[in-house]
């Protein structure tokens, strides 16, 4: 295989989202010379940008200078690149290329702020840098302003443009439309580069379609070591390397690739996994920014259909940069399904006036103390309501839920089941609540949406004066210990104290005795709580 067809290794850049960069500098060093040593064109070492003060353990930099120490004596046939963001790095910082050490400079910047990011690359170049042109998200360009764009990069004639599938939302008829459109308009000697990403798990056949496309132009694959990178993850280039080496003639010692994911990339991954989920496909599916996926998952409450929905409805002019505050009036509306629930209510009052009431949540709780919980019923006889899950240890009375996840995950038992109106309903929920008449006014969404602070608000207006709880744990650090079975675990992480006194804080201003039979983070010394 000749030098026109590259791949470029990022993991020390972009795989650095998932470590912060702190590799350390004899990590990274030496991921650098095993990179170089399995023959990769193009190892990209790290990002420039404008930071005040130098850490040699981590991937990022203010001067080229710095990055340089990460390389080694023998750069062989290698090539070494970093990357720069139009707004993130003065490029007057940026020294001259001295003939030797980093000599590629790849400039992202975003479609808003495009033409500052030709202006900056300009500048790299004049520099005496080689420069890859990679915008931000090609899939949101339409046809026109792609041409516009490429007319404006024939003008800059940098070393490379590239193609970036920021959100991992391209196919393969995106690959092909778009790789077309560009390689006929692209000026013939301009290399072009291909990164992709895994929210579709698409990129290893995405990118041996691109270079079997036999362009008559120089080409470039990114990877990255197992496919490190921000969730989900980028293609791993010793897949692609590989598919080079048996159909393309490379010759790239996968052994030395190997080596280094033995050494250094494994443990990251069993650390801090990055790899598909549904939630990633969602945001690609609607090309959209990750960070949406990432903060509806964070919610705890919504399936992957809840965030499919969600997304649906997202403003295209809201996709390519995550807006928080955009996010959450999507999560209100789609949560806010107001009914007329005062029926459901008189039934569910007429039925617990005169009962005792147990709630049984799902904490590990309610298996550490069954013989405790069941000496309870037998002699007190309580109305026995579940909250958000089904026991084979405890039969129920009702079922309660406020969480779309739980209702889907666990409904399907034989007790009436009584839900708040932000769950879907098939059919099978007996008693509907209206949702915001039990979320507790606050800023907090974590715990002002909480199954267990629902539960009791719709006791307290349905006249409940006292009630049981048992496996209300509160949540700890160690998950494992916030749930009595496996299948509970995944929600948000809410194990710190500040969340287990903030619920506190809602059962203190009740107007409801809550007695906890079994442990929990929740109790205090307040009157209600004893």
């Amino acid at each position: 295989m000749t030098r026109s067809l590259q791949l470029l290794d990022c993991t020390l850049r972009d795989g650095g989202y998932v470590n912060d960069w702190k590799w350390g500098i004899r990590t990274a060093r030496d991921i650098v010379r095993l990179l170089t040593e399995s023959g990769v064109d193009v190892v990209e070492v790290g990002f420039l940008r404008n930071i005040e003060h130098f850490d040699e353990n981590v991937t990022v930099a203010a001067s080229i200078e710095e990055l340089n120490r990460l390389l080694p004596a023998n750069k062989r046939q290698c090539m070494y690149s970093a990357m720069a963001m139009q707004g993130g790095y003065d490029v007057a910082r940026l020294s001259p290329y001295c003939g030797s050490g980093i000599e590629l400079i790849r400039v992202t910047a975003h479609e808003y702020d495009l033409e500052k990011g030709i202006e900056f690359a300009q500048k790299v170049k004049c520099l005496g840098y080689k420069v890859s042109m990679n915008p931000i998200n090609i899939m949101g360009y339409s046809d026109a302003l792609l041409l516009q764009i490429i007319e404006r990069v024939n003008a800059l004639h940098p070393w490379q443009f590239c193609i970036v599938d920021t959100f991992g939302s391209m196919r393969t008829r995106d690959l092909d439309r778009i790789v077309g459109l560009v390689d006929n308009n692209l000026a013939r000697n301009i290399r072009l580069g291909l990164h992709l990403h895994e929210n579709m798990s698409l990129g290893c056949s995405l990118s041996q379609r691109f270079v079997d496309k036999n362009l008559s132009r120089p080409v470039s694959c990114d990877g990255s070591l197992m496919g490190m990178g921000r969730n989900p993850g980028n293609l791993p280039v010793e897949l692609i390397a590989d598919y080079l080496n048996e159909y393309r003639g490379a010759s790239y010692d996968i052994d030395c690739m190997m080596d280094a994911i033995y050494n250094y990339i494994a443990r990251l991954k069993r650390e801090t996994n990055w790899d598909y989920t549904p939630a990633y496909f969602l945001s690609a599916r609607f090309n959209l920014h990750r960070n949406y996926a990432e903060y509806y998952l964070s919610k705890g409450d919504l399936t992957n259909r809840d965030i499919n929905h969600i997304l649906a409805g997202f403003e295209r002019s809201k996709c390519a940069v995550f807006d928080r505050a955009y996010a959450d009036k999507k999560y209100a509306e789609y949560k806010n399904n107001a009914i007329d629930d005062a029926v459901a209510k008189e039934a569910l009052r007429r039925i617990f006036q005169h009962e005792k009431i147990l709630v049984l949540a799902p904490g590990y709780a309610i298996a550490s103390h069954a013989a405790q919980i069941r000496r309870y019923i037998e002699e007190e006889k309580p109305v026995v309501i579940l909250l958000n899950f089904t026991s084979s240890d405890f039969a129920g009375d009702f079922m309660f839920f406020g969480n779309n996840r739980r209702y889907n995950q666990f409904h399907n038992a034989e007790c009436p089941v009584i839900a708040t109106s932000n769950v879907r309903d098939d059919g099978g929920i007996a008693y509907r609540i209206d949702y915001n008449s039990l979320v507790v006014t606050s800023p907090s969404v974590g715990y002002r949406c909480n199954s267990f602070i629902l539960l009791l608000r719709l006791l307290c207006d349905i006249d409940v004066m006292s009630v049981a709880v048992a496996g209300a744990d509160g949540y700890q650090a160690d998950s494992s210990w916030s749930y009595s079975t496996d299948n509970l675990h995944g929600d948000m992480d809410k194990s710190d104290k500040n969340f287990n006194s903030a619920v506190r804080a809602v059962i203190q201003g009740l107007p409801i005795t809550v007695r906890f039979i079994t442990p929990s983070e929740y109790l205090d010394i307040s009157n209600h709580c004893t």
